[in-house]
């Protein structure tokens, strides 16, 4: 019984890896090419879990995974081209002050749309109790995240690893001086890039709702984890942040069946270990932009 209890914590910490993995990878992937700390990238997945909350009203959980990715990357393309787009050769810091200035702007705007008080989004009934396989139980709708997740993911290896728009980015990642003798510009594919940061941050606001408590600060809280996943899976790195979001959530999982304060705890400790023997992260590479 408690090897069960153990397992179904693992998978709870699978869960937890794809919410951290859905904002990582975009967290991840705009510094990698742009050099921009996105302090207010969890200020996305924040604004699609509340739009989600709208649009569930009337259109259901399945509408809202489609609907509201798109509605906030409109948001995103704004936030690129409007402020980010004037950061990419500027010092690093500049962007992190603007970024962090936008976050806590876009918290106050949702504490006064939607009021201070936390809400609660509906679960579909079709999604609704547990699978039960021998003495083994497990939410529905967890794994209903874990397999769009996956779908998500295998999309964006795919886009990054099998097309030309990928090559590219991939480049601009590593030798961004020599795509620019190329003559590539770099500008529009980091707007791309951005578009599908901000989407999947959306989407994890949108999945994460109807078991979290959506409230105006939760893109802040969020953004911490999001960063310890990047650090410890290494920039420049797909494989690298998936590996990371995997262990922080299992590691976290298992803590918390063992040690339930140290839940918190266990994902700083991880990081500072990994950093120890291995300084660019688990499978980070060398950039040079920041050599």
């Amino acid at each position: 019984m408690e090897f069960t209890f153990l397992l179904e914590q693992v998978v709870n910490g699978l869960v937890l890896s794809g919410y951290y993995l859905l904002l990582a990878l975009g967290l991840s992937l705009i510094f990698s090419v742009g050099g921009i700390v996105n302090l207010a990238h969890g200020a996305f997945y924040a604004i699609g879990a509340y739009v989600s909350l709208e649009i569930i009203k009337f259109g259901g959980l399945g509408l809202s995974i489609f609907i509201t990715p798109l509605l906030v990357t409109l948001l995103g393309i704004l936030f690129e081209r409007f402020l980010l787009r004037r950061f990419y050769t500027a010092d690093p810091i500049l962007s992190l002050l603007v970024t962090f200035g936008l976050a806590m702007v876009t918290e106050q705007a949702l504490r006064m749309i939607w009021g201070s008080a936390p809400h609660a989004s509906n679960m579909p009934d079709e999604f609704k109790g547990n699978i039960i396989l021998g003495d083994f139980m497990f939410s529905k709708y967890r794994l209903f995240i874990l397999a769009i997740v996956f779908i998500v993911m295998c999309g964006i290896w795919l886009l990054l690893h099998k097309t030309a728009f990928g090559r590219v980015v991939r480049a601009g990642v590593q030798k961004p001086d020599m795509v620019a003798v190329l003559g590539i510009k770099l500008q529009p594919y980091m707007t791309a890039i951005v578009m599908l940061g901000v989407a999947t941050a959306a989407l994890g606001g949108v999945l994460f709702a109807p078991i979290a408590i959506v409230h105006p600060a939760m893109g802040t809280e969020i953004m911490t984890v999001a960063f310890v996943v990047v650090v410890i899976g290494g920039l420049g790195s797909f494989w690298g942040v998936i590996l990371a979001a995997i262990l922080v959530g299992v590691v976290r999982g298992i803590t918390i069946y063992f040690v339930p304060s140290a839940g918190e705890a266990s994902m700083y400790i991880l990081m500072f270990l990994i950093l120890m023997f291995r300084p660019r992260g688990l499978l980070g590479e060398r950039i040079e932009r920041f050599e």
